[in-house]
């Protein structure tokens, strides 16, 4: 598919229902985590990640990001560019603000094509609001010092692989998880990203055969 093929499809699709929680229990832990018994909604903290889709030899690329090791307990971890809103703003200035300080990207030429399913993130106290977005030319970035350790440039193509998905058992607080996640560039994509990933893709028309 050509980068204009691959957004004609996303604009397409993502005006329409989204396959939202279906898509994210694709690439999600089993078992999946969950908020503890009795939590209180209110304590939940929303954030925003850029999904930015971009032309590399007209072939659909998006951007992530390897997080700083030193970044607590999501150090090392691929990631969107983003993170908490701030009070006022919308989502979609929170993912492009987050994306200028992350990644150094000038959101001029930047064009918003909207909302994928917010998900939730139980082990960090987050609900994730993903913001698809498309520029027509390869942008410029540069990683924060501190924050990112390198920014990808990931072909949709590479990610749609079935080669790329992959499964591997993790253990967290003494309990054994599945986790499926994709692994490109040397790198796993796993947890929040590959879900979000999952729901992406689903609308280019991927259907995955999951790894046991």
């Amino acid at each position: 598919m050509t980068f204009h093929e691959t957004l004609d499809r996303v604009e397409a699709a993502i005006a329409q229902p989204l396959p939202g929680a279906a898509a994210h229990r694709l690439l999600a832990p089993r078992p999946p985590v969950t908020w503890p018994r009795g939590f209180n909604d209110a304590r939940i903290r929303h954030a925003a990640g850029l999904l930015l889709v971009f032309p590399v030899h007209n072939r659909a690329h998006i951007v992530l990001t390897e997080r700083a090791a030193t970044l607590g307990r999501h150090g090392g971890q691929v990631s969107l560019p983003g993170g908490v809103s701030e009070p006022g703003e919308t989502f979609e200035q929170t993912a492009l603000r987050e994306a200028r300080e992350e990644i150094a990207l000038d959101p001029g030429g930047i064009r918003v094509l909207g909302a994928l399913t917010p998900l939730d993130i139980p082990v960090s106290g987050f609900r994730l609001h993903p913001i698809v977005a498309a520029g027509n030319r390869r942008p410029s970035m540069r990683p924060a010092d501190g924050e990112v350790a390198r920014i990808l440039e990931v072909a949709v193509d590479e990610l749609i692989e079935p080669a790329s998905l992959l499964a591997h058992e993790r253990v967290r607080d003494g309990t054994v998880s599945i986790v499926p996640g994709f692994h490109v560039q040397g790198l796993e994509i796993w947890g929040a990203t590959a879900m979000v990933l999952a729901e992406f893709l689903i609308l280019l028309g991927w259907q995955p055969k999951l790894p046991d």
